[in-house]
């Protein structure tokens, strides 16, 4: 039996970048009646379990896959929680 943790990433657009979908989701809002809202980003949520025990190795690896593949790091940032 193999021993895992769970990995939650969350992935959102760097300030200053343009977030296309987050806007038409606004207005998508203001449509419905929704005056209030503002500022609309949108993002991921990526959960995935982790093999291992160490919770601190475990943050280190999935900030590499967040590196390599999960995020793009030149307009995405990222956060990583182990749980």
């Amino acid at each position: 039996m193999s021993v895992s943790m769970k990995a939650k990433v969350r992935v959102f657009l760097k300030a200053g970048v343009l977030d296309v979908q987050g806007k038409a989701v606004e207005q998508a809002l203001h449509g419905l009646g929704f005056a209030g809202v503002s500022e609309v980003r949108v993002g991921r949520l990526i959960d995935f379990d982790v093999a291992g025990t160490d919770p601190a190795k475990a943050k280190a690896e999935v900030e590499a896959m967040c590196h390599r593949l999960l995020a793009n790091p030149v307009i995405e940032s990222f956060e990583v929680e182990i749980v």
